[in-house]
């Protein structure tokens, strides 16, 4: 009796120092792998929001919600499109609910509000929206899905140059994007010949474009070169609208957020024949895309997905396929290390994560608005591609 009571002791023992032993490690496995993704919820960029929230639980709902074992936990938060509040949420995140990956960002001054949190912690930062080239030199640990200003406005300055355009205004949201944009616009336009005969900056926030329009009117350039926040589309295709200009003989080109996809069938007849660059369009012809958007409006009440739900699409499927590498581990380092490199097909095209400067390599599409079946649709006409953002090409 004492014998058998005796071995009982040692084996109990034993589990309880395996238990010890292993403990660690079996909750590393066990415990939830969460994404804290910071997003202009409400607000001027709201829609921003909107789409990535709905394009990253696609993802989930399509691909599980348990990666190598863990169990996948999305936190969403609101900043507002307020810097402030962005940093103020990432350092809870990180702090307070222990997040393994920060994500979102839906403009260059919230990526960079956070990018110093990001790199003291150590988490890393996939940057789905913000475009500003400067973006990922400011942390080592941002890792982007988006695009960049200059990747996608090199485009339309070509095209402009090669359709006969010598005379171009450029009209820009005074914020760093716009700057790039602006920049790189006149850098290729003047290399090909042409001239650039007038320049504003509009503000980022609560924008008038009645005043810059007239001095549109006023100067009468051959075409008006225009780059907004997503979000600012309508409001100002209205009001291009409204002054005639769309009738003036004034040709419109833009990058791809000016006519963006989750606005463009409000806009109207006065958005038909705008031409751009970008690189997602909802009417890309792939199979995969077409897949992606019947998904994306079955699960949204008919909203079309956009250049800024198909960047959170692919930001969850980097981080996805970042925790598989790690086979669950995770960790800032390892994860960072398994997110650069990653080259795949997404429903805008071929993309890839650059390895050394952590930046997105794409295709960058040539499109016209066409009304197709009853709808607006940016259709794809010519393509660049393999794009890096210019100043990291070489």
């Amino acid at each position: 009796m004492q014998k058998r009571r005796f071995t009982k002791s040692i084996v109990a023992l034993g589990a309880m120092t395996l238990g010890l032993v292993l403990t660690p490690a079996v909750q590393a496995q066990q415990a939830p792998f969460k994404i804290g993704f910071i997003l202009p919820m409400t607000g001027q960029s709201a829609s921003t929001g909107r789409q990535i929230e709905a394009a990253a639980r696609l993802y989930m709902a399509q691909n599980g919600t348990t990666v190598a074992g863990r169990k996948i936990e999305v936190i969403f938060k609101d900043d507002g499109g307020v810097a402030d509040a962005t940093r103020r949420t990432a350092q809870e995140l990180v702090v307070n609910d222990k997040v393994d990956v920060l994500a979102g960002f839906g403009l260059t001054p919230l990526a960079l509000a956070t990018a110093p949190i990001a790199t003291q912690s150590k988490t890393p930062m996939v940057v789905t929206a913000a475009a500003t080239s400067i973006i990922t030199e400011q942390s080592p640990y941002i890792v982007r899905t988006s695009f960049t200003l200059p990747q996608v406005t090199l485009g339309i300055a070509e095209w402009a140059a090669k359709n006969k355009i010598k005379k171009a205004m450029t009209m820009v949201a005074d914020y760093g994007p716009g700057i790039d944009a602006e920049r790189t616009f006149k850098d290729r336009f003047q290399l090909n010949g042409g001239t650039i005969v007038g320049e504003i900056r509009s503000p980022l926030r609560s924008p008038d474009f009645a005043p810059f329009l007239q001095r549109v009117s006023d100067t009468k350039p051959e075409a008006l070169f225009v780059f907004l926040p997503s979000g600012q589309g309508a409001a100002f295709m209205k009001q291009f609208g409204e002054r005639g200009l769309d009738k003036s003989g004034i040709r419109l080109i833009a990058t791809g957020d000016v006519t963006d996809d989750d606005q463009l069938n409000d806009m109207g007849d006065v958005a038909l024949g705008v031409v751009t660059s970008h690189h997602y369009s909802a009417s890309h012809p792939s199979a995969l895309n077409k897949k992606f958007v019947a998904a994306f409006e079955a699960a949204n009440k008919g909203m079309r997905p956009n250049f800024m739900g198909v960047a959170g699409y692919d930001g969850m499927r980097v981080i996805y396929k970042a925790l598989e590498a790690t086979k669950g581990a995770g960790g800032g380092d390892a994860l960072l290390a398994a997110m650069k490199g990653q080259l795949f097909e997404s429903p805008r095209g071929q993309i890839l994560i650059d390895g050394q400067s952590r930046d997105i390599v794409q295709d960058v599409y040539i499109r016209k608005v066409e009304r197709v079946n009853g709808q607006l649709y940016n259709m794809e006409f010519d393509v660049q591609k393999a794009v890096k953002d210019p100043g990291k090409a070489k």
